[in-house]
C-alpha cells in the first residue's frame, strides 16, 4: 500500500462484537477524562454484573457446603474425608465474599435459599435417593451452614 493510500477508519469495539477490547477501550477513555466518549449505559450494565458475580460466588459457596451437608446427613456410611475438607473450604468462600462484599449481607437468605434449590437436587442426584429423600424447605439457618462442627477422624485439630 503507497503512502497516499486512504486510510480506513478503525471502528471501536462493540461490547457485543469484543468485550475484552470494549471494556479496556472504556477504562482508558475514563482515566483520560475523555468522559464524552464513553458507553455509559454499557458501563453501568458491566457494573451490575460484576455486583451479581460476587453474589453469584456467595451462593456457589453456600450450595456446595449445603449440598456436602444433605449428604454427610443422609448417607452418614458414604461419608468421607472429601467432604469434611470441601465443606471447610467452601465455608471459608463463603464468609470471604462475604467480608470483601459486606453488601451480600442484605441478599443472605436470598442465596441461602437459591442454593439449597440446586443443593437438594444435586444431592438427590450424587446419592441416587428420592429428592423427596430431601426436605423441600431449607432445614439449615445461616449459623449451622458456616459453624456446624462437621470433623473427620484425625483432622480434629
Amino acid at each position: 500500500m503507497g503512502r497516499n493510500a486512504v486510510r480506513e477508519k478503525v471502528e471501536p469495539p462493540t461490547k457485543e462484537a469484543d468485550l475484552y477490547s470494549w471494556a479496556r477501550r472504556q477504562a482508558a477513555l475514563l482515566r483520560a477524562g475523555r468522559v464524552e466518549e464513553i458507553d455509559p449505559a454499557g458501563i453501568a450494565e458491566e457494573i451490575d454484573d460484576v455486583g451479581e458475580e460476587q453474589y453469584d460466588k456467595l451462593e456457589s459457596a453456600l450450595r456446595v457446603v449445603m449440598l456436602h451437608l444433605l449428604k454427610w446427613d443422609r448417607r452418614p456410611e458414604k461419608r468421607s474425608r472429601s467432604w469434611t475438607l470441601s465443606i471447610r473450604e467452601h465455608r471459608r468462600r463463603a464468609l470471604r465474599q462475604l467480608r470483601r462484599n459486606p453488601g451480600l449481607r442484605s441478599r443472605l437468605e436470598e442465596a441461602l435459599t437459591e442454593a439449597y434449590e440446586d443443593a437438594r437436587d444435586e444431592a438427590a442426584i450424587e446419592t441416587g435417593l428420592a429428592l423427596e429423600a430431601f426436605p423441600e424447605r431449607r432445614p439449615f439457618e445461616y449459623a449451622e451452614v458456616v459453624e456446624r462442627p462437621i470433623v473427620w477422624p484425625g483432622d480434629e485439630a
